[in-house]
């Protein structure tokens, strides 16, 4: 599994792995990557600043907001994602909630019930805070 990499994988180093029948209720902060096939009822939040890559195997289930660099789905996530680089949805994956991405790469096959949220386009927008200030600000001049 770990030592026969295919050139689309060679970005793939385990440091810590998540077998098939671990339950993981909480949150889990992690750097470098970390391999989930079994199950997470929590955030999955990478450590700010660090290369972080964080892979759900096709049997994983996610029950939690995602924040990583790099992420790659090939199972069940019900939460926000949000990759700073890039995110993976092979053919396999099944997401209900909002992808926000860099690059986004989606396999024929693969499930969203969210939207997809470019970084640069949330950007662009305006806080709702600031948007709320400027609609009043708007009001009291007229």
């Amino acid at each position: 599994m770990f030592g026969n990499k295919s050139s689309r994988d060679s970005h793939l180093v385990v440091d810590a792995l998540i077998g098939p029948q671990v339950v993981i209720r909480g949150d889990v902060m992690f750097s470098g990557g970390l391999y989930v096939e079994g199950r997470i009822e929590g955030r999955v939040i990478a450590e700010e600043g660090a290369k972080a890559v964080l892979t759900l195997a096709e049997q994983g289930h996610i029950d939690g907001e995602v924040r990583a660099s790099v992420v790659v789905l090939s199972g069940r996530m019900d939460g926000d994602v949000h990759a700073g680089e890039r995110i993976e949805l092979t053919p396999t994956a099944r997401v209900n909630g909002n992808v926000h991405y860099q690059v986004v790469e989606m396999g024929a096959g693969a499930q969203l019930n969210g939207r997809l949220v470019h970084a640069t386009a949330m950007a662009a927008l305006p806080s709702p805070e600031a948007a709320a200030l400027q609609e009043q600000a708007e009001a009291a001049e007229a």
